[in-house]
């Protein structure tokens, strides 16, 4: 990720290269090229938002379309960790009449494009525009001109090689800030005209630095900083068994007596955590006497 800014600090740009984000992302969830290159799209984007961000915040951002791939979620910290999902991985369908993957189809209109800032203030805010194409990029820069009212655009994309790797995945977000001419609008059209095809023109070795030396091309771009980017997770085994003790001792006495322990799924990665009946029944012991991960009373929640 490269942040950047241009015009005496009146326009703001963020560019990023994510082909391995998304192919880990495709690697954990066995996505078919569809969903591989929606998934990817809003990885992307998250992360570009997530970018925005100061300190310990974080992004999620939920697509809730009509179509058969479902609920689309993801969450980006400032950090450059992302997660994500999409409920039904195994979608693909026929190429559109320009040869390109049927992202919009597959997310499905109408629907909705939900962006949830947390800024660890206590009560995160939550924005919602209804999708504009399904195409993600476009869904995201309609959020960002309504919700924001900030001048924006955000190019997103996923390029998907005939085995179904992530062949090149990447995007940038271009902002006006107050106080710039009314002409820029009309240049950064023209600079942006140049990144369109943003995942062929990365895969032909275009950079996120050249990304934005495109982007803002004539308004002297200077880069702020660079970042790495990386599908990572929170989830972990005290998570999980924080998880088995908040159902409470019932259904931990149900669970060990009829399946002999406990199996569960990570949806943001796919990681699979298998609890033995010996660690269930200490869960078990744990939860009948209201300790939790700490040991305390009441410390699982």
């Amino acid at each position: 990720m490269v942040r950047a800014v241009a015009g005496d600090g009146r326009v703001r740009a963020f560019a990023c290269r994510t082909t391995n984000l998304v192919e880990e992302a495709r690697r954990r969830h066995d996505t078919w090229p569809t969903a591989t290159a929606a998934l990817g799209r809003v990885l992307t984007g998250t992360a570009l938002l997530a970018a925005q961000l100061k300190d310990d915040a974080s992004v999620t951002v939920r697509v809730t379309g009509s179509g058969p791939l479902g609920v689309i979620l993801a969450v980006g910290e400032t950090d450059g960790s992302v997660r994500g999902y999409v409920r039904n991985p195994h979608v693909d369908l026929p190429l559109r009449p320009d040869g390109k993957l049927d992202v919009g189809g597959a997310v499905g209109l109408p629907g909705f494009l939900h962006v949830t800032r947390d800024l660890g203030l206590g009560t995160p805010y939550t924005g919602s525009v209804p999708l504009v194409s399904g195409e993600i990029g476009d869904d995201l820069t309609a959020f960002l001109v309504r919700s924001d009212q900030t001048p924006s655009v955000v190019g997103v994309g996923v390029l998907v090689n005939p085995a179904g790797d992530v062949q090149a995945a990447g995007g940038f977000l271009l902002q006006l800030l107050p106080g710039h001419p009314d002409d820029w609008i009309r240049r950064l059209e023209g600079n942006i005209r140049q990144l369109e095809g943003i995942s062929r023109l990365i895969d032909a070795g275009l950079t996120p630095e050249a990304m934005v030396e495109r982007g803002l091309e004539g308004l002297a771009p200077r880069i702020l900083g660079r970042q790495p980017l990386a599908f990572r997770c929170r989830c972990d085994r005290q998570r999980v068994e924080r998880a088995l003790l908040s159902l409470g001792p019932e259904q931990l006495e149900a669970m060990l007596r009829e399946d002999g322990g406990a199996e569960l799924r990570c949806h943001f990665c796919g990681t699979v955590y298998r609890v033995s009946a010996a660690e269930l029944d200490a869960l078990l012991v744990r939860a009948r006497e209201g300790r939790g991960l700490g040991g305390t009373p009441g410390a699982g929640g």
